[in-house]
């Protein structure tokens, strides 16, 4: 059977953000995919904020982003899905990610298509998901960052096996 990976690249940014490294994209799937054919690595996030009108800055930003997921559509067997950024007070936050994810997940996992599904993230909204994927027979994999102060217990828990985003890992799919 076929393994799914997916994304959340605002987590997986903080992760490498924290660590002072670019990753192969590439390599990544093929370290996540543990030998399996992967059916497809999905990666989710939102185009960057833009004031209206945008200022330069705003706009090199968008455009750098929109390049950086052109560029992820080209590899093979990857797909981009894009939420929406809604400001809240002084800080954006993702809309819309997590119900992509999940949507994705749930579906090829009731589908069939997957024996085995990789998600990089975080968040415990996830739980419902990963357990009806779980109800089909698919092994849930997560790939987490190796502070614990940026993942739920819950989703860590929820899990079937645990692959840390540490030091190591990061070598091995550098630039």
């Amino acid at each position: 059977m076929k393994i799914a990976i997916f994304i959340d690249g605002g987590y997986l940014d903080k992760i490498l953000k924290n660590n002072s490294i670019r990753i192969d994209y590439c390599k990544l799937s093929e370290e996540l995919s543990m030998g399996k054919t992967i059916l497809r690595t999905y990666y989710y996030n939102c185009l960057p904020y833009q004031g209206s009108p945008p200022t330069d800055e705003e706009k090199s930003r968008f455009s750098g982003a929109q390049r950086f997921h052109r560029a992820l559509e080209r590899l093979p067997r990857y797909q981009v899905r894009t939420g929406k950024l809604a400001k809240r007070g002084d800080q954006y936050e993702q809309k819309g990610i997590d119900t992509l994810i999940s949507i994705d997940l749930v579906n090829l996992s009731a589908s069939g298509k997957i024996s085995d599904a990789v998600l990089v993230a975080g968040d415990s909204d996830f739980n419902p998901a990963v357990r009806i994927a779980k109800e089909h027979g698919v092994n849930v994999f997560l790939c987490h960052s190796v502070n614990r102060n940026e993942y739920h217990d819950s989703l860590w828990e929820i899990c079937d096996e645990r692959i840390p985003i540490g030091r190591d890992f990061l070598e091995k799919i550098k630039k």
